[in-house]
């Protein structure tokens, strides 16, 4: 066989679906996984949420204003990574071969069980059982020739979905999406593309490598390559994570202090919530901003001990922000980014910063 077959899991609605199942009262009730004070964030919503608008990563206080009658729950990171583990059996139970991207969400390379004479459809409806039968959650499974086409298709259906993309009906699925399903295509990317009345994969895979390569430079020759679905990336079971980092490319430059700080305290959230995701602390915050002229500032700051708290990583990258902006009378910011680095999975007790 010369096809590889890659399948993609990711689970529906991870951490509320967690939460419903373990407390019957709040099933079928729109359920908010996050803080639930003024300034806190939404880390999962449930699909009864989703229907209101509510969205990870949203601002609680914009969540509540959306859907007054939601449940907030304060998150459970140890019990959601003891859930991931049983999970991550089963894929392990099919190949060594596993990705894991998230708590929720991972690759499987099952090239040998397919060569072997399983069907990959097989596969994942076997793991698709397996997950609803011993914990009670849904499951959306993609498959395919690559890693790309498999996230795709595990998108396709959601939430419970199983679809597999044919390697002979690559472009009928993918052309008619737009260019921001495409991976490596984020908002401001795809403004370009759509300013130049680019909106479909189908449309990028057809433009002129030299129109892209204006707009892209080199990049621009493997954004063409990703909208007719080839993606030569592996399954990497060896994946180490060295830090943990959250990015923003702007629409639109920020020209205030209080704007960007804003943003940091969001990514901020974010960034703590990867850390106890994966059970980890990091000792140095990075703080990355990249003007509106294309300048890129970087500054590191280690702390005196190790940290996943929101509060620390905001407040120590606001201050490099402070010190940035202390000597400019005004300024424009079109990225702004924040990173922990330095992990540890159990540091000392007394090293721990709160």
């Amino acid at each position: 066989m010369s096809e590889r077959a890659i399948i993609h899991v990711d689970m529906d609605a991870f951490y509320a679906s967690v939460e419903q199942r373990d407390n019957p009262a709040l099933r079928g009730r729109p359920v908010m996984v996050g803080g639930s004070s003024r300034r806190g964030v939404v880390a999962a919503a449930s699909y009864e949420a989703r229907q209101y608008g509510v969205r990870s990563a949203m601002p609680s206080a914009r969540a509540r204003r959306l859907c007054p009658a939601g449940v907030f729950v304060a998150p459970r990171f140890e019990r959601y990574r003891e859930v991931s583990a049983g999970i991550f059996r089963i894929f392990r139970g099919w190949t060594d071969l596993v990705e894991g991207l998230s708590l929720d969400e991972a690759f499987l390379d099952v090239t040998e069980a397919v060569v072997s004479g399983d069907s990959i459809q097989d596969i994942g409806l076997d793991i698709k059982r397996r997950i609803a039968d011993e914990f009670g959650l849904t499951a959306s499974v993609g498959m395919a020739h690559n890693k790309l086409l498999a996230k795709i298709a595990s998108d396709y259906d959601k939430p419970d979905g199983l679809f597999h993309i044919e390697p002979g009906a690559v472009q009928r699925y993918l052309d008619p999406l737009p260019v921001q399903r495409i991976w490596g295509i984020g908002p401001r990317s795809g403004e370009r593309l759509n300013d130049a009345g680019i909106y479909t994969a189908g449309q990028l895979r057809q433009t002129g490598i030299d129109v892209l390569e204006r707009l892209f430079g080199e990049h621009g020759h493997d954004l063409r390559l990703r909208a007719a679905g080839i993606d030569e990336r592996v399954v990497n079971p060896e994946r180490e994570r060295r830090s943990v980092s959250q990015e923003s490319t702007l629409g639109e430059d920020l020209h205030r202090l209080e704007e960007v700080m804003s943003l940091i305290e969001r990514q901020s959230t974010k960034v703590a919530v990867k850390l106890a995701e994966k059970g980890l602390y990091g000792r140095t915050v990075t703080l990355k901003l990249r003007s509106g002229s294309f300048s890129t500032f970087t500054r590191s700051q280690s702390l005196a001990g190790y940290t996943r708290s929101t509060r620390v990583i905001g407040s120590t990258a606001c201050t490099m922000l402070r010190r940035w902006a202390d000597w400019r009378t005004e300024f424009s910011v079109r990225l702004v980014g924040v990173g922990v680095s330095g992990l540890a999975e159990h540091p000392d007790e007394t090293d721990i910063i709160d």
